[in-house]
């Protein structure tokens, strides 16, 4: 491949990944209704362009926190997390990693467990996924695990440390605490539905 109108930067250009879809299922479906992050089973989720229904991290806009320190705390900005998705698989490596027997997915505030596609959290922004029943999530990213839902997780463990353990989750669930989306299309996600993950074509962004 060549770039005529940037020949200085056609030698960096690197291998380009092709798209591809890998497909999966959902294992559990579930919802923060309670005023507070952590998550309980629900039937189904109803989505709208908001999100969830009713869930904590529901709404078109959202407050900053210490995920965006180039905005002052509190600042009104684009929910771009409105659905949290964690395979089981990798929160059972970080568990193993933490010396506990599990990390349950409601305890760190999930709305979808995802099985049969490896590497979730893996899965570069951008990423749509498409369920059977019409919904479309679109991926921003990695959800970076943090101190808060590591405290949820201690709490489940009352005869061990809670500082340590909480802090521990920071380490072991890194690259394994799932993703964040928000709604594409909205409508209802059942428990057993079939999805698909379209990665679309990456490359890395070559110049300095």
């Amino acid at each position: 491949m060549t770039l005529p109108m940037f020949p200085d930067l056609a030698p960096a250009l690197p291998e380009i990944m092709p798209a591809r879809r890998i497909k999966g299922e959902v294992s559990a479906v579930l919802a923060a209704l309670g005023g507070d992050f952590p998550t309980g089973d629900v039937a189904k989720l109803a989505l709208g362009y908001d999100g969830i229904e009713g869930d904590y991290h529901a709404g078109s806009t959202r407050k900053s926190g210490g995920r965006e320190p180039w905005y002052p705390r509190g600042t009104e900005i684009r929910n771009e997390r409105q659905v949290s998705i964690v395979a089981a698989d990798e929160l059972a490596v970080a568990a193993a990693q933490m010396g506990i027997e599990r990390i349950e997915p409601a305890w760190i505030g999930a709305n979808l467990v995802i099985a049969g596609i490896p590497l979730l959290t893996m899965l570069p922004p951008r990423t749509q996924l498409f369920f059977e029943g019409g919904v479309t999530l679109r991926i921003d990213g990695d959800n970076g695990p943090c101190r808060i839902a590591g405290a949820s997780i201690a709490r489940n463990y009352p005869e061990m440390d809670q500082t340590s353990l909480a802090l521990d989750f920071v380490k072991a669930a890194k690259r394994r605490r799932g993703v964040v989306a928000w709604v594409e299309k909205p409508g209802l996600i059942a428990k057993g539905e079939k999805v698909t993950a379209h990665i679309w074509e990456q490359w890395i962004y070559p110049a300095a």
